[in-house]
């Protein structure tokens, strides 16, 4: 019993950083947030293989990997990225609604497709595990308040190639 909870503390681990991020991004605390989908992205690289190497893999322990991933590496990040950028107060509201519904979209249409398919050790598209890292890092590289020309010269790209190695 014991042998099979531990891949499952992990992804519950990979979860509880991923909603802290988010409660991080609400209090404006962005580096924060942006350490606890780092350190979600820790527990998210082991869950998986302890579970094969204990040979404890179960259709639970998979679902609740996608769901931990979704809301760590997909809301996360984000809303990290629109809420450091303030599109709100950018006359930018639609458009930043639209990067970050579509980045989850993209996100969550992934995880679902990696949930059916059987997978053959090798990943089709970037996981989103990776997505989501690489907001937290464009997130601490981008300056608070310059974000008219950042914004426009590098995340525009940089967010819709994300989202289309995605999937």
């Amino acid at each position: 019993m014991l042998k099979r909870a531990i891949p499952n503390v992990l992804t519950f681990s990979n979860l509880t950083f991923g909603v802290l991020s988010i409660v991080e991004v609400i209090q404006q605390n962005y580096i924060a947030s942006a350490a606890f989908i780092m350190i979600a992205a820790f527990m998210d690289r082991y869950d998986g293989r302890i579970a094969r190497r204990l040979d404890v893999c179960s259709d639970f322990g998979k679902e609740l990997d996608s769901l931990a991933d979704l809301v760590s590496f997909g809301v996360a990040p984000a809303l990290l990225i629109f809420n450091k950028f303030n599109f709100l107060e950018l006359n930018a509201k639609l458009v930043g609604l639209g990067v970050l519904v579509l980045y989850v979209l993209c996100g969550s249409y992934r995880l679902v497709r990696f949930n059916i398919i059987k997978f053959e050790g090798n990943f089709i598209g970037v996981p989103i595990t990776v997505a989501g890292l690489a907001l937290s890092a464009y997130s601490l590289l981008a300056p608070i308040n310059k974000v008219s020309v950042f914004f426009s010269d590098w995340f525009t790209p940089f967010s819709f190639l994300l989202y289309g190695i995605q999937i």
